[in-house]
């Protein structure tokens, strides 16, 4: 797996896989169930994913959702 540094602070940089360089989990937790959810997360990681996308902005965009879904769901 290739890996790219982003940030220059080396307090906050980090070392993430070039691999779709984020996984977006705008549905998890709300139209993707649990389960689903989790076997996408483990191939991501199988396959050297590290860098998860969670914006709590991305469920107002599914019909009745409040923010939040993805990262109750991965936390």
């Amino acid at each position: 797996m290739k890996y790219r540094t982003i940030g220059s602070d080396p307090n906050s940089r980090r070392k993430v896989s070039v691999l779709a360089l984020a996984l977006g989990t705008m549905l998890f937790g709300s139209r993707t169930d649990e389960k689903t959810s989790f076997a996408v997360l483990d191939r991501y990681v199988e396959a050297g994913g590290t860098f998860i996308d969670t914006s709590d902005n991305y469920a107002f965009r599914v019909d009745g959702g409040q923010g939040g879904q993805s990262e109750e769901l991965l936390v």
